[in-house]
């Protein structure tokens, strides 16, 4: 789903059956490809639901502000989600580059309309369960990486749920009942997707995600008589609060740019069916087309230039 908040304060909807799929790679192609690549998508006069609605993005061009969330895509996953955002940043200069954690909703907060909108009064809470060693040792090439892990870590053990539908927040104090006979994998130096901190002697419960959870801002509902502090994306505190239990090993922020480019280049050349090699050497052996210090794109198809604005971002980002 897409949202464009006019200089005149009109609002447009589009929405892509699959679009949510690379979100996060096609706003890296920046504000010139990216809004007219909006405006081509169906329009729409509903709200998709938190539940159906994976992935979303908020244009307003009266304040440039970009808001968005994810269900998955590098902006998720903790090795790349620093340099994801980077990247973005850099492909939309002059704008505030934001990320919601709960889901559509964010959208309609940012409006000042009613989050009720996209809640589903009848979705019901799908925590995944526990992963002892023996899945664990096989997850990767199973599930596609440790962004489908949850680590909870509590009493100086580190359990890791299969995280593929609600945040293990969402059970409330129940969570404790689930992990009795987990197997303690701490300390634990996987790159999950999110995470929980339960300290039960305090009633205290800190918790952070990379992607989205409806009703994320109101978890403290879930878990009476408790203190719930949310991280955002901010997995550092969970590091922290677990002291040695939980601890992530390191983002490679050069190693990271550089994939991430070569993803959003991928994602874009899949677009043409060429390859990525192909579409970078088409563009810079074309030295008349250029993006000027003002973006503004010239003289390239949007394919082309889409490629040439996620180059330029990474040009930018390798010197700092």
């Amino acid at each position: 789903m897409y949202v464009i908040v006019g200089d005149d304060g009109t609002v447009a909807m589009h929405e892509s059956r699959f679009g949510a799929v690379g979100i996060d790679l096609d706003l890296m192609a920046g504000p010139d490809v990216v809004l007219p690549f909006v405006r081509a998508q169906s329009a729409c006069t509903h709200w998709r639901d938190d539940v159906w609605c994976e992935a979303a993005a908020l244009f307003d061009l009266r304040r440039r502000v970009l808001l968005m969330f994810a269900w998955e895509g590098p902006v998720t996953r903790m090795p790349h989600r620093a340099a994801a955002f980077e990247l973005l940043r850099a492909a939309w200069p002059g704008w505030e580059v934001r990320c919601g954690h709960d889901g559509p909703a964010d959208l309609l907060t940012y409006m000042g309309l009613d989050p009720a909108v996209v809640r589903d009064p009848d979705a019901s809470c799908y925590v995944g369960s526990p992963v002892d060693a023996a899945e664990l040792a096989d997850w990767e090439g199973d599930w596609g990486g440790d962004d489908y892990l949850c680590a909870v870590t509590v009493g100086g053990r580190c359990h890791l749920l299969v995280y593929a539908d609600d945040h293990p927040i969402a059970l409330g104090p129940a969570l404790l009942d689930q992990l009795a006979d987990a197997e303690d994998h701490a300390p634990c130096d996987r790159v999950v997707g999110a995470g929980v901190h339960v300290d039960a002697a305090r009633r205290w419960v800190g918790w952070w995600l990379l992607d989205a959870q409806a009703g994320a801002y109101d978890m403290a509902s879930r878990w009476p008589g408790w203190t719930v502090e949310f991280w955002g994306d901010r997995y550092a505190e969970h590091v922290a609060a677990a002291d040695g239990v939980f601890v992530p090993r390191s983002p490679d922020r050069r190693r990271a740019l550089v994939e991430v480019r070569d993803e959003a280049l991928k994602h874009w050349a899949e677009r043409r069916g060429q390859q990525v090699d192909a579409l970078v050497e088409e563009v810079r052996a074309k030295r008349r087309f250029r993006v000027r210090r003002d973006r503004e794109v010239v003289g390239l198809t949007p394919v082309q230039a889409a490629a040439a604005a996620v180059l330029a971002a990474w040009e930018s980002t390798r010197g700092v």
